[in-house]
This record gives structure tokens, sequence and C-alpha cells, in this order.
């Protein structure tokens, strides 16, 4: 249904960033409703998913944006339960990745284009450079993007695994991963097991975020109102963090708690990516 706000819209809003705190009202539809819905889940049935959701999935990753059509990412659909096993402890022991039907792997990839030329006796030259692996890391994200919303049209849950980065040396390895591929991040398709379907994060208030001609950093207030917010959800879905504030000082305030990832750069090195 197209249109403006319905009371179906508002609540929509109201779950997304808070009560008080919608954003002004506007035209709206069944898309928006399932965009809006998305949450993360961390508990699946084991139950196997229709024959060709994967390829489903992937048509739709496909679909998105690429940068100039060029392509620069691949996945990997990972099914022997051994390596999902290790894939799991490098995420930090994250057990979903072990137990949901469909464990995909989205890769920056520019090994493809790098046998083209090699093919047609040509040299990128480009291909060295940190713009080469930061267009392939976001067509990666895009596409991956559209696999999440193709996947929760379908009645299915998915969650990100960031955590692959801790050790791409050994992701790589365990994919077979030739030189200039690398693991940007594993994402988990399933139903949700029962009392795992999550709820809806609140996120900053819009003001926070949209900035209207010049970029505003007075940003306190936005915080200070959404601090409560966070810290209600995390004690709702029992989470460590108590608000917003204090997440993103744990996440980011000591190398130990990038787990390996202050070591990306020379790994990603390694993996082929000269990143000039």
């Amino acid at each position: 249904m197209d249109g403006h706000q319905t009371p179906a819209a508002q609540a929509a809003m109201t779950l997304r960033y808070g009560a008080g705190a919608e954003p002004k009202p506007g035209p709206w539809n069944d898309t928006l409703a399932l965009l809006l819905s998305h949450r993360s889940v961390r508990g699946f049935r084991p139950d196997a998913l229709p024959d060709g959701t994967t390829e489903t999935l992937v048509a739709a990753a496909q679909s998105a944006a690429t940068s100039s059509n060029l392509q620069t990412w691949s996945v990997v659909e990972v099914t022997d339960p051994a390596v999902r096993k290790e894939l799991a402890a490098i995420a930090g022991n994250q057990k979903h990745v072990e137990i949901c039907p469909l464990f995909l792997v989205f890769l920056a990839d520019v090994s493809r284009n790098a046998r083209l030329a090699e093919a047609e006796g040509k040299d990128l030259v480009g291909l060295p450079y940190l713009e080469s692996f930061l267009v392939a890391s976001i067509d990666a994200a895009l596409a991956a993007q559209n696999a999440v919303v193709a996947a929760e049209s379908l009645g299915l849950s998915t969650v990100y695994i960031g955590a692959l980065r801790n050790d791409v040396t050994r992701v790589a390895e365990l994919l077979g991963l030739p030189k200039g591929v690398a693991p940007v991040f594993g994402l988990c398709v399933g139903h949700p097991a029962a009392g795992r379907e999550g709820e809806v994060k609140p996120r900053l208030p819009q003001e926070a975020v949209l900035h209207r001609g010049t970029y505003d950093a007075a940003d306190a207030g936005h915080r200070a109102a959404y601090d409560p917010r966070m810290a209600e959800f995390s004690r709702r879905n029992e989470m460590a963090a108590d608000n917003w504030t204090q997440r993103v000082i744990a996440r980011l305030g000591t190398l130990t708690a990038l787990r390996g990832r202050d070591k990306l750069k020379e790994a990603l090195i390694g993996l082929g990516f000269p990143l000039r």
C-alpha cells in the first residue's frame, strides 16, 4: 500500500526511534515497513531452507548497485560443519554461525578482474590502490544488504558476522581464497528459534545523522536523549553495555576490544591488497 503514514507506520517509527523521537510523517508502503522492522537474530532453527533460496538471495545481491559495473565482490556459501565451527571460533564463539541453515561469507574480490586483465594481456595499474579495495568492500556491503532485505521479505531472519575480520588470514585459508580476495563479513540466514526473534533496536535520532546544508557537530543533546532508550533496550535483551555511550567506548576504547583487527591492514596486504 502506498500513501502517507498510517497508524502502522507511526508504530514502526516509534519502534525504531522511541516514543517522542519519531521523524516527520511522510510517504509509506510495505517496503518501508519491511525495512524499518529489521532486527538482528542470533538464534536459529536448523531447519533447511527451501531449494533455490541461496540462488534467489544471490540474484537479489547481484541486483545491487556496483561501482562502474566492476562487480568486485563474491560470496561463499559455507556448508562444511568443521569449517563453520572454526569460523564461529574466529568470530568469538558465535554459535549461530554453526547452527543457522545458511551461512554466507561476502568477499571483496579484485582477483576476477586481475584474471581478466592477465587473459587480455593488460595491466590494471589502478588495482593495487586503496580505492580498489574500498570499492570492492562497498560492493560487497551493498550486495549483502540487498540479500538481507530479500531474505526478510521471505520471512527469514539474518545477522551479520563482522567478527570474521578478527582473523582474515585464517578465514582466507579456510575458504581457499586466492590473492586479491578478502572476507568482509559473514551472514547468517534462517528462521529464528522460538523466543529468539529479537526486537527492533532503537537508533539515534534522525537529527544526529541528517544534516541539512552543512554538518552540525552539536550532537550531545541527541546522544543524551538516545542513551536511556539504548539502556532500556539493553536491559530487556540482557546485553552487557548499559547505553550507547558506554557501548561505543567499550568497543573502540582499547586495542584489545578490536580482537586482532588492529592488524587488519597488514593482513589485507598479505591477502593481495597493496593498499597504495
